[in-house]
């Protein structure tokens, strides 16, 4: 998606000074089956400009090819639109030579908060009929710091989502509702094997949802 250079701007200048690299914008047609919100891009991201690119992005890929879905039919995008990292120095453990590092690392609420005109954005435009969180970052982005993916997944919420106040330095609930479906980040799986079952079950049930969607059309 292309965004009024305008706002582009404007979430430069509230990143300012934040630990964030590059910028990723969110990827898909306009009133697609399903807009995916995730957390931030990483390297890869980053580097070829294709959301969900690395390998929690093949995850992804196998996830919404079982519920027939794909990047020509789905609108994926994040909270934030730049990669966040962080400083490590340490000594390599091959050469024993000092070196720095820059890791992915999860974004701050501060710059989440800087990128809310972005998103805010993109669902004007986007208009999507559900939107699908990834992990505790969208879902939180869209209905509070309070929610939690290990007690909210698999569960529909219809409803106002969070968007920037008009202060701009806060959210408050949108006056349009919403249907958001939370589901597990694609990388948890990684962290957690355990969540395996669990994840499919989540995604199959998404999959009789759109159907359903798609049937009372």
């Amino acid at each position: 998606m292309e965004y009024p250079e305008k706002l582009v701007q404007l979430v430069q200048i509230r990143s300012k000074g934040m630990q964030l690299e590059g910028f990723v914008a969110g990827q898909g047609p306009r009133q697609p089956k399903l807009m995916l919100l995730g957390e931030a891009p990483g390297r890869n991201e980053v580097e070829n400009h294709i959301p969900f690119s690395g390998a929690a992005g093949k995850e992804l890929i196998r996830a919404m090819a079982s519920v027939g879905l794909t990047r020509e039919n789905t609108y994926i995008t994040s909270a934030v639109r730049s990669r966040p990292f962080k400083v490590v120095h340490r000594i390599n453990r091959k050469t024993q030579q000092p070196e720095t590092v820059y890791p992915n690392r999860t974004p701050t609420k501060k710059e989440i908060l800087a990128h809310t005109p972005i998103f805010d954005y993109e669902l004007s435009v986007i208009e999507p009929s559900l939107i699908a969180t990834l992990g505790n970052i969208g879902l939180q982005r869209l209905l509070g710091s309070k929610r939690h993916i290990t007690e909210a997944h698999g569960q529909l919420y219809q409803g106002p989502v969070l968007e920037m106040n008009p202060e701009q330095n806060g959210y408050q609930f949108s006056q349009k509702g919403y249907l958001v479906y939370p589901l597990y980040h694609p990388a948890a799986i990684f962290y957690n094997r355990s969540l395996t079952e669990t994840i499919a079950e989540d995604w199959q049930q998404l999959g009789l949802l759109l159907k359903e969607r798609e049937q009372h059309a």
